[in-house]
């Protein structure tokens, strides 16, 4: 049998319908790729949002961003009690910032720095109610662990060593 003869019309329609699925399958990655941004962008502008809140929080509450954990302790159970969330909302902060922005340490040393005035409390707390640090995330918990670590602050004692 001998082969068919396409006429020229076959061959360029042909043409045509490959052309258009591969531009469809470009528009498709495109549509990927931008979706992609727009959640990125999301997340980073829900994460500074989060991280000028808790900063708006510190700026309401001096005693709480600079704090002295015997004092505050000694205060009683209600002042105990915003400390906590105070420091809950600052680790919420990180955890958000962190994730957001995995690749630019000064994200990481801002909360490092932060994170470093509550060593007190945290070791406390990580040694009297574990559930607390439970609640958040495994990169905050290891993030507050090694906080605790390079300062040298352990539990049950929690005297940081001296630098």
């Amino acid at each position: 049998m001998a082969a068919a003869k396409y006429q020229w019309w076959q061959f360029w329609g042909n043409t045509a319908q490959i052309s258009s699925a591969a531009i469809a399958l470009l528009g498709f990655c495109a549509v990927l790729l931008q979706l992609n941004e727009i959640r990125t962008n999301n997340r980073s502008a829900s994460a500074r949002q989060v991280y000028l809140a808790y900063a708006d929080l510190e700026f309401k509450n001096p005693q709480f961003s600079d704090p002295d954990f015997s004092q505050i302790k000694a205060a009683g159970k209600e002042t105990m009690g915003r400390y906590r969330s105070f420091v809950a909302y600052l680790l919420y902060a990180c955890g958000e910032v962190l994730y957001a922005f995995p690749s630019e340490p000064e994200w990481r040393n801002s909360c490092e720095y932060d994170v470093k005035r509550h060593l007190p409390f945290l070791c406390e707390t990580s040694a009297s109610d574990p559930a607390f640090l439970a609640t958040f995330g495994d990169q905050m918990q290891k993030f507050v662990d090694a906080a605790l670590t390079s300062a040298g602050t352990i539990a049950p004692d929690c005297k940081a060593r001296q630098s």
